[in-house]
């Protein structure tokens, strides 16, 4: 058999199974079973395939057609403008986050040495993202997650940012360590009850920790802001990422512990996605 035959035989038992972009996914698949990009894939389709690839390549195959993410069985995503590793246990970076990236770029054009700390770092996509774009800037990451600490570890070694990150395993609650110039987060803020009906990629295969806010949603966002509060500096900026419904309530809970709502702002899909306020 070769390349391609494996391919179309792969993208069927994954339109079978209803898994959207089954082709893309099958040759992204043969990719990762065969150690070589998708571009040589695609330009040697005609070529056998080794029998032990193809073992690989259709348990691979298995594993997508029952929903498990594409991120997770490659070990990696594309994020703003570097590729990132990912694990089971840290969040798949998304599209919509890359808001965050740019708007911190924005505030900062005209800035040097600041102090940036992320709270609830995960696969570390936020701040090294960050930390790449801005030579002059140093982060802090704290994650609850020891895996998660490790993931953020290695992407800052393969982003070439590790000399300027430090990390902490804590949870925000009890971190209290220095005071910083901006803060970014991307907390937890589905409504507990909500999480079974989410897209199986995401109910079945992420990690509840990264996802769950609560009955509410807020939970995480309630404590992420009160401890923001404290650790930033005095004129600071404070960008959060927030829920598709969650705008003016998390605007009520930003000016009770002192900050300045400079703006909302919205996702590709129109809905409301990050916040950027001002401690005051």
């Amino acid at each position: 058999m070769n390349i391609n035959s494996a391919i179309i035989n792969g993208a069927k038992v994954l339109k079978d199974n209803s898994i959207s972009n089954p082709f893309l996914d099958s040759e992204i698949l043969m990719a990762k079973a065969i150690d070589k990009d998708r571009k040589y894939v695609l330009l040697n389709s005609k070529r056998p395939i080794d029998i032990d690839d193809l073992n690989i390549f259709q348990k691979l195959i298995k594993k997508r057609s029952l929903g498990k993410p594409i991120a997770y069985l490659t070990n990696k995503k594309f994020f703003w403008n570097s590729e990132f590793l990912v694990s089971n246990d840290t969040l798949i970076p998304r599209p919509d986050t890359e808001l965050i990236i740019e708007k911190v770029l924005e505030l900062t054009c005209h800035k040097k040495n600041i102090s940036i700390l992320e709270i609830g770092i995960g696969t570390g996509c936020i701040l090294l993202s960050i930390l790449k774009e801005r030579k002059t800037f140093y982060g802090t990451g704290i994650d609850i997650s020891k895996s998660c600490l490790n993931i953020s570890k290695l992407n800052a070694i393969k982003l070439k940012v590790g000399s300027k990150l430090k990390l902490y395993k804590s949870n925000v609650d009890k971190f209290t360590l220095g005071k910083y110039d901006l803060i970014v987060s991307n907390p937890p803020y589905i409504k507990k009850k909500i999480l079974k009906y989410l897209e199986k990629d995401v109910a079945k295969f992420e990690p509840k920790l990264a996802l769950d806010g609560g009955l509410d949603g807020l939970s995480a966002i309630r404590k992420v802001i009160k401890k923001s509060s404290e650790l930033i500096k005095k004129n600071g900026k404070f960008v959060l990422e927030i829920g598709f419904d969650q705008k003016n309530i998390v605007i009520s809970l930003l000016k009770k512990e002192g900050f300045y709502i400079n703006s909302a702002y919205k996702d590709l899909a129109n809905n409301d996605r990050c916040i950027v306020c001002t401690k005051i």
